[in-house]
């Protein structure tokens, strides 16, 4: 759907938007799903005291779930405490660092901690143990070999973890047996997890706290100098993609001289990069590193486009959700996991996957159309209302209820059928 808006910021779209949220959303978030609070365990498979898109999602879920009125905790590896802000978390093994298709997982393997978790399990007495890749790291493992409580697990990944690779499914089989739900955050994610362990899955999206993207936030003033600002937000990881961006950006530069590349994310440039930016001369890109939330908020307010070029292994585009919630045109790759949250030219301008031509004529078509550029953030911002927390939360929370009642009855006895 079309929607039109005027300047870069579609103002005219947030407030319709608020105004169409005073019914939808809160009839979606009226108390009550069951008859009392559930006490929630959610785990995961990697370091929380690290920045990603799975301890994004269980922090933020958490959160929601807490707003709620649930009682949360938060289970994971943890390399520092300190930089965890919660006070329902629980640490569980020290991670390590573990290459994977192009990727690095932290993650803890230490069989040590079953003790430790039988008696967090016996101390906490969830009714409901969510863990996400529950079979990437022995937290995961070691809770759901041991748990007494309804058991769901969110699959993320997508081509997924070497650990089904070398003969991990069959060993966890076991354990998937274990699940009363089975949740996959999108068709491409459903699709990879069904071909290890063939199961109904519901699909649940990941969520965005689309509020914190649009009120309050401030661009950096520094950045507002009359160039065009492109955006590209991501780890330091060779799927990301950004060799391709920056071969674009080159062939961009000789039209848009104005253009400037910001690269937000942790890590340095591999060697790679490296030598594209020297032999093109491309000392303008600005690297800005891991930042804060605010901060990372505020690059994508002072942002004009958001490019996307990750050439796989992403089961959902959670970078694009953050970028259309914030506003912003978008230019991704096609793979699987990006086309299900946006289409070409509604949503997004897509391109193939390492194809350098076809990703300067998608960012040329929106850094010559200002129609299409303003057409594409409404309708991006649109589309990001529907991964709004409160609507996917509430959607897990009924999950949730669904497999209690499916089992029959919660840890005290008390019934758990959903509140009229």
């Amino acid at each position: 759907m079309d929607v039109a808006v005027i300047g870069r910021d579609p103002r005219g779209t947030m407030d319709h938007l608020a105004a169409e949220r005073e019914g939808q959303v809160a009839e979606s978030i009226a108390p009550g799903v069951s008859e009392r609070p559930l006490k929630i365990g959610l785990a995961s498979a990697y370091d929380f005291a690290s920045r990603g898109g799975v301890q994004t999602h269980i922090r933020e879920l958490g959160q929601q779930l807490r707003a709620w009125g649930h009682d949360v905790r938060i289970v994971a590896p943890c390399s520092d405490v300190s930089k965890v802000d919660d006070d329902g978390f629980i640490p569980m093994g020290k991670p390590f660092p573990l290459p994977s298709r192009g990727s690095v997982g932290r993650i803890s393997v230490s069989v040590w901690l079953r003790g430790k978790i039988k008696e967090m399990l016996d101390e906490e007495r969830f009714d409901v143990i969510h863990m996400h890749e529950p079979f990437s790291s022995y937290v995961c493992v070691g809770m759901l070999s041991q748990s007494e409580a309804v058991n769901i697990a969110t699959f993320h990944a997508y081509p997924g973890s070497r650990v089904y690779d070398v003969g991990g499914a069959r060993i966890a089989q076991p354990y998937f047996e274990k699940l009363h739900g089975r949740i996959a955050v999108s068709q491409p994610a459903k699709e990879f997890i069904s071909s290890h362990f063939e199961s109904d899955y519901e699909i649940i999206p990941n969520g965005v706290r689309i509020d914190q993207y649009q009120k309050g936030v401030e661009p950096f003033p520094h950045l507002q100098d009359g160039m065009i600002n492109l955006l590209f937000l991501g780890r330091a990881d060779k799927r990301k993609g950004l060799k391709y961006l920056l071969l674009a950006y080159s062939k961009l530069k000789w039209d848009w001289p104005n253009l400037r590349l910001i690269v937000m994310g942790p890590g340095n440039p591999n060697g790679e990069c490296q030598r594209i930016m020297g032999e093109r001369s491309l000392q303008d890109v600005m690297f800005v590193g891991g930042v804060s939330d605010e901060d990372k908020f505020r690059y994508l307010k002072t942002a004009d486009i958001y490019c996307s070029p990750a050439t796989g292994g992403e089961s959902f585009g959670m970078v694009l959700v953050e970028a259309m919630a914030a506003g912003l045109p978008v230019v991704a790759s096609e793979i699987p996991g990006y086309m299900t949250v946006v289409r070409n030219g509604i949503e997004a301008m897509t391109f193939p996957p390492k194809d350098v031509g076809a990703l300067v004529d998608a960012l040329g078509k929106v850094l010559e159309d200002g129609d299409l550029k303003r057409r594409l953030a409404g309708n991006a911002l649109r589309r990001a209302e529907e991964f709004r927390w409160e609507r996917v939360a509430r959607r897990v929370l009924d999950y949730y209820v669904s497999c209690m009642n499916g089992v029959g009855q919660s840890r005290d006895g008390a019934s758990l059928l959903p509140t009229p």
